[in-house]
């Protein structure tokens, strides 16, 4: 099954006037029965965040939360002791488990674009634990660069407790590529830029595609593009 999903099609929310989110799976206010989770993929929201300003500290419980920043910086603080600033080209991993408390922030004078992405986990009860990883993804070109896995180890990658893999794509015009998958895998692709042909169907900025029971993913890149690719396991997680 391939499902094309339209820029139009997200739930555009606006907090304020200090953050723009779109929401690719219910979340918060948005709430679609038929649109709450793609495996153990829970949420995917591509953030805007105003210049000084952000998200006040508040927890989370049993959800692996990822980060991915793509322009700009966010400053990560939490009740672990960790205080860092996340770049551009940067990712974090954050295990909630049984409990954790964070806040995110812009305290620059340029606004933030980030996308953040929530697993459930395929362990309960985790110790809450962090990773951040400079990667330099953003500087890569024509490959599927892993940014998050835990199906297995490789280096420069941040791990997660999901058996589940995320990767980033700039893709060079007239750019062809084939990645092998498998009918018990679920994949999901999204344009961040340019036009991108995946298994035959047009994608435009922001557009999506949700793909099932496939065994070839093609990729070919009308003009440059960039593209988030998340690989999970078929299997629903509910808990």
């Amino acid at each position: 099954m391939i499902r094309q999903i339209s820029a139009t099609e997200r739930h555009e929310a606006k907090t304020g006037d200090w953050l723009r989110s779109n929401y690719l799976f219910s979340f918060a206010d948005y709430y679609d029965p038929g649109n709450v989770q793609f495996g153990p993929l829970r949420v995917f929201n591509d953030d805007y965040v105003s210049a000084n300003s952000g998200f006040p500290t508040h927890p989370h419980t049993e959800m692996e939360i990822v980060t991915i920043v793509l322009d700009g910086e966010l400053t990560h603080t939490d009740n672990l002791g960790n205080e860092l600033v996340i770049h551009a080209g940067e990712v974090q991993r954050m295990t909630s488990g049984t409990g954790i408390t964070h806040s995110e922030a812009n305290r620059s004078d340029a606004e933030v674009h980030l996308l953040q992405l929530w697993f459930l986990p395929n362990k309960r009860g985790l110790a809450p634990s962090y990773e951040h990883l400079k990667i330099d993804f953003m500087d890569t070109k024509d490959e599927l660069v892993p940014l998050v896995t835990g199906q297995k180890v490789l280096e420069d990658v941040v791990f997660i407790n999901s058996n589940s893999t995320i990767f980033y794509g700039n893709f060079s015009q007239g750019k062809d590529l084939n990645y092998q998958t498998f009918k018990l895998r679920k994949n999901l692709v999204y344009v961040l830029d340019g036009t991108l042909l995946v298994n035959g169907v047009e994608l435009e900025q922001n557009d999506q595609l949700r793909l099932e029971d496939q065994e070839m993913i093609t990729f070919h890149a009308a003009s440059k593009a960039s593209f988030i690719l998340v690989d999970v396991p078929a299997v629903e997680a509910n808990y």
